[in-house]
């Protein structure tokens, strides 16, 4: 793949032309619209006339959703004109991060959503102070973080917890049920270990319930999802290269003991770099190794769900002693749907008796994109679908696998959604923490 700019220029022609003869993809962004658009202001509808700044609105407004790349007819290996749009707007994020002239503001920004772990271990450790600041939308501390570090003031953001996740892991003592259905290491992602700390909670609890055992392999890193985004490839393999490295050499390890290990993630983004991002970044049997063996968390758990059922099991305990909702919406995120996987929380859920209805609509959010306030008012835009069918569906619960969607649904409908671990735990009768 080539990062130089006039080669950038000519495949973004190419693929322009392409797209704007499909059409397909009109509805899953604005980048498309407008991609449109400014062909069609040509009589010769000729895409070779965008200019420099045309192409480039296209790739900002593209947030990576990976939807167009689900659906399209001409993607590698299916067509010879091996069309990769997400993969080619983050190529072009990766040339515009070395040549684009960018303001203070964005390049704090840039800082601010990229510098994850660093983020989350001030903000967990000074959780109190750093909550009452970001808590409330709209306040005069959200207005200055919008004008200094540029996130939008009112997006709902996800508290610090003082106790991470990593900290009550170690501090835990296993509970293992039964017959041991398998093991896995738990990458818990910079949202779970700093943040939504009840989701990696419920993770383990429904886990061990189910006789997996869980491990912390430890020296885990953010996924660097965030600054794959921005375009920051060098600094996203470096984080890359150390989780692979410590993921490859548990993986071995548990092999070397006769396991059949997992390494499951409870977040859609972070899975899904892992199991295709590092590969096509990084590369390499290590790489290749870990994305063989990562699954989405409720994926890993109907996985064990079928093998014991297929070896003469009764697969996951179905009996469900604690609270279970009549109705459940269950908003499927777009990272999770772009790994072809099927909807395995939506099955999960279905385990406990609810009443499923599906809602597989943009959040707006993917990845750190909707965060930005240069970029709230087309990801609200985009969001309403996906806020019309929550309010219509009227379900007793909502459940999103994607931390920073669901504050895209409390923003958008006023509800608050949970993780399906965390229904699946509480239809267990599992506390919470």
């Amino acid at each position: 793949m080539s990062f130089v700019e006039s080669d950038l220029r000519e495949e973004l022609t190419r693929v322009y032309d392409l797209c704007h003869g499909c059409r397909l993809c009109f509805k899953y962004c604005t980048s498309f619209p407008t991609l449109f658009e400014y062909i069609d202001q040509h009589e010769s509808q000729d895409a070779a006339l965008m200019t420099p700044e045309q192409q480039d609105q296209v790739v900002d407004e593209c947030f990576q959703c990976k939807l167009c790349y689900v659906n399209c007819p001409y993607i590698p290996g299916q067509s010879e004109w091996n069309l990769d749009f997400p993969r080619l707007m983050m190529r072009a994020d990766q040339v515009l991060f070395r040549t684009r002239k960018k303001s203070l503001k964005d390049k704090l920004t840039d800082k601010a959503l990229g510098s994850t772990d660093l983020v989350g271990k001030v903000g967990s450790a000074l959780a109190p102070v750093m909550n009452k600041t970001i808590e409330t939308p709209g306040s005069g501390t959200r207005r200055l973080i919008e004008k200094t570090v540029g996130i939008a003031e009112e997006r709902v953001l996800p508290p610090y917890q003082k106790v991470r996740f990593s900290t009550w892991f170690k501090k835990r003592t296993p509970q293992v049920r039964g017959e041991r259905k398998g093991t896995a290491a738990v990458f818990p992602t910079c949202l779970v270990e700093y943040q939504d700390t009840r989701t990696g909670k419920d993770l383990v609890g429904v886990y061990e319930h189910n006789g997996i055992a869980c491990e912390l392999p430890e020296g885990q890193v953010c996924c660097g999802a965030p600054l794959l985004h921005q375009g920051d490839v060098e600094s996203f393999t470096k984080a890359a290269r150390k989780n692979i490295a410590l993921l490859a050499k548990w993986i071995r390890t548990q092999r070397g003991r006769g396991e059949d290990p997992a390494v499951v993630v409870p977040q859609p983004t972070c899975g899904y770099v892992l199991k295709k991002d590092y590969v096509d970044y990084v590369g390499g049997p290590d790489a290749e190794l870990v994305a063989e063996h990562t699954f989405d968390a409720a994926e890993y758990l109907m996985k064990v769900h079928k093998d014991d059922k297929e070896a003469g099991g009764e697969g996951l305990d179905r009996e469900f002693g604690g609270t279970v909702p009549e109705t459940t919406t269950y908003h499927a995120p777009c990272h999770l749907r772009a790994q072809n996987i099927g909807l395995k929380s939506r099955d999960l859920l279905k385990l406990t008796g609810t009443k499923i209805t599906l809602v597989a609509e943009c959040s707006g959010i993917d990845g750190t994109w909707g965060l930005r306030e240069s970029n709230v008012e087309i990801a609200r835009g985009v969001a309403q679908k996906m806020a019309e069918a929550i309010t219509k569906a009227d379900s007793e619960a909502v459940a999103g696998d994607c931390s920073l969607a669901n504050g895209g649904i409390v923003l958008e409908t006023g509800t608050e959604p949970v993780h399906p671990l965390s229904l699946v735990a509480r239809a267990y009768g599992l506390p919470e923490d």
